[in-house]
């Protein structure tokens, strides 16, 4: 006899308790109906946001058609080059559940990078299915934007996926989404008529290997999600903990200790080589001098088979030797998350959860890991010993690094700009023990400083980019314009270049970040051409939406105010800052004779300047009609103004 379905089990269980109801006293004149799903056949609202229970007959396909009882429209968020087959997937599962399930899908290309984020600004407005990376798991429960499983389903993910797999869904007691990969990782790629397998195995091999054929050595260790590998194959941690809220509340990381320093100087032995490149690009392997290897992650497989052809070799990361001893060096490990929105109608997420098994499922995870455009590595324990995972070979070293890999959870913002610049410290110090321990302390001092920062620095705004010779490494800070309206703030004086790069961020990380699109993560502004600016930033309470712009004048700066231009003290002209960064000037101004004026910082009277270059000094006088330029040198308070 065939299973009862999950669908049939809610809806008999709502039919029991809305009987229940009219046996009662109470009056419900409330409309359960889920008004904004009217292509909903049947379906009740039960105002849940579990994924309810009993086990679905989804796993087979039928050569009877199956009446449709549940038909849904559905958006569906995953990367670009996963949206054909994600499109055939669902139109496979329409035609083969035996459920009478049916989903007309939008499939948009959001990158798992960006879902997240936009779940987070706006989790009604959001997809109902998306992909995403395990560390951001954290911020979406909090947001809500992510359906708690149910048993039936926990059961299915627990039973079809490898430990780390389950871990990155896992928080708490309860299971917040379906794997779908598990390669979120790195490993050593190299080029097979450079380096030899057995060369291979070791740092030095690899550095010999590259030295003796002039090539490179390709390695990110100025980036602290590959430079973290070191610590934690010599034993150390670093763990992250936060609150409900998202706050991050505790930290174990044990990187400032004598294990700790043996990861430092095998980072040391690369760096310091005459062969390192910093690059995680697969591409290094195409430069003018080429790479022998490269530490990079799967995502690279199709285009290191097409640079490499059959000298593409693969082999977890190499070991190291310090003080006459061996170390393995560590990596993160992660998996990509296939989420399910929270829904007001318990039947839309129970038929949810049932696509996304399918979707998770040992036949969609294989179908991900033979696209040529993918290639993923399966989470799925079945999929996992597929013949085809062996003809991938960065997906057998993947699976070779896994037993040195830490699985990646939520960690602060904060940690990466941390983290880089542990890895560029080492590489710019002498190497010393005690270089490297001031290094250390400083990491776990700045570590510390974010467990315990006050509510003022998490609120504080800035910019950081590549300028100014930050190389995003400083955030500058913006100011709040003390007025009501919207919330808008401006930086000091910046002297940019063309082709620089900036954002703006909330706290000094990353958690919080507006690019030049004004979107949450959005992409970078690039500045067109060189001059000083000031960065204008104006955000919505919400923080969703902003705008981010560079202008010539600010109202933090200087201005022109007073009988002028048909005002009366009581209005500010904002002056153009020059190439200098410390003239403005006010040009094509028609004043009368007559007319007074001065010059003041942010519309405020708290710093003015008026004749004879007198702070709070008398008002200027126009003696005769005419067009004038106000021109005001900011390190002396001198104000002209000339025809």
């Amino acid at each position: 006899m065939k299973k009862i379905t999950r669908v049939l089990a809610l809806v008999m269980a709502l039919v029991m308790v809305l009987a229940i109801a009219g046996c009662s006293k109470k009056t419900n004149t409330g409309d359960n109906t889920d008004t904004q799903n009217s292509s909903n056949s049947g379906t009740t609202n039960s105002g849940s946001t579990d994924s309810g229970s009993k086990t679905p007959d989804n796993g087979g396909s039928t050569n009877t058609p199956v009446e449709t009882q549940y038909e849904y429209n559905i958006t569906i968020w995953c990367p670009e080059k996963e949206v054909p087959l994600r499109k055939q997937q669902v139109e496979d599962f329409n035609n083969t559940n035996t459920d009478g399930i049916k989903f007309n899908a939008s499939i948009e290309a959001v990158s798992e990078a960006d879902a997240a984020t936009q779940m987070i600004t706006d989790v009604e407005a959001g997809a109902d299915l998306f992909n995403f990376a395990q560390d951001q798991i954290a911020r979406l429960i909090v947001a809500g934007a992510l359906l708690k499983l149910d048993d039936e389903a926990a059961s299915f993910v627990k039973s079809s996926n490898d430990e780390g797999a389950v871990a990155a869904v896992t928080s708490g007691d309860a299971l917040y989404g379906f794997p779908i990969t598990s390669d979120n990782g790195y490993f050593l790629f190299y080029d097979k008529s450079v380096v030899s397998e057995e060369q291979a195995k070791t740092v030095q091999g690899v550095i010999d290997a590259c030295k003796a054929a002039g090539r490179t050595f390709a390695a990110p260790l100025k980036n602290g999600w590959y430079v973290a590998g070191w610590f934690f194959g010599t034993g150390c941690d670093s763990t992250w903990t936060a609150d409900e809220e998202g706050n991050y509340v505790g930290l174990n990381d044990t990187f400032n200790s004598d294990n700790g320093l043996v990861a430092a100087k095998g980072i040391y032995q690369i760096m310091s080589s005459d062969v390192w490149v910093d690059s995680d690009q697969i591409s290094a392997f195409d430069a003018a001098i080429p790479a022998g290897a490269l530490v990079c992650g799967p995502w690279a497989n199709g285009e290191a088979k097409q640079i490499l052809g059959d000298n593409l070799g693969a082999a977890k990361l190499p070991t190291y030797t310090v003080d006459g001893k061996t170390y393995q060096i560590g990596s993160f490990c992660g998996s990509k998350i296939l989420g399910v929105k929270p829904q007001t109608d318990g039947t839309k997420a129970i038929c949810l959860t049932i696509l996304a098994e399918y979707l998770s499922g040992k036949e969609c995870q294989l179908q991900r890991l033979q696209n040529a455009d993918l290639q993923w590595g399966p989470s799925n324990l079945e999929a996992q010993q597929s013949a085809e995972i062996k003809e991938i070979p960065g997906l057998v070293a993947l699976a070779a690094q896994a037993p040195f890999a830490k699985p990646q959870g939520t960690v602060s913002g904060k940690w990466w700009d941390i983290g880089n610049a542990l890895g560029a410290g080492i590489g710019e110090s002498d190497g010393s023990d005690a270089a490297l321990k001031a290094l250390l302390q400083n990491y776990e001092d700045q570590c510390r400083a974010v467990i315990n920062m006050t509510s003022e620095e998490k609120d504080k705004w800035g910019v950081v980019g590549s300028f100014l010779d930050s190389e995003w490494s400083k955030d500058y800070d913006l100011n709040r314009v003390p007025e009501t309206g919207d919330i808008t703030f401006y930086s000091d004086a910046l002297d940019l270049k063309a082709g620089n790069e900036l954002k703006v961020r909330q706290g000094g990380g990353w958690d919080v970040n507006f690019g030049g699109d004004g979107k949450r993560d959005g992409a970078n502004l690039v500045v067109d051409a060189d001059g000083v600016y000031f960065v204008k930033f104006v955000v919505n309470e919400a923080l969703t939406e902003a705008t981010l712009t560079l202008e010539k004048t600010s109202y933090m700066e200087w201005s022109v105010i007073g009988a002028l231009l048909d005002s009366n003290w009581d209005k500010d002209f904002e002056m153009e800052v020059q190439a200098d960064g410390t003239t403005y000037v006010l040009a094509g101004v028609d004043l009368k004779a007559g007319n007074e004026f001065k010059v003041r910082k942010a519309h405020a009277w708290d710093i003015n300047y008026g004749a004879d270059a007198a702070r709070d000094g008398a008002n200027l006088v126009v003696a005769e009609d005419g067009t004038y330029t106000i021109t005001f040198d900011s390190t002396t308070g001198a104000i002209t103004f000339t025809k």
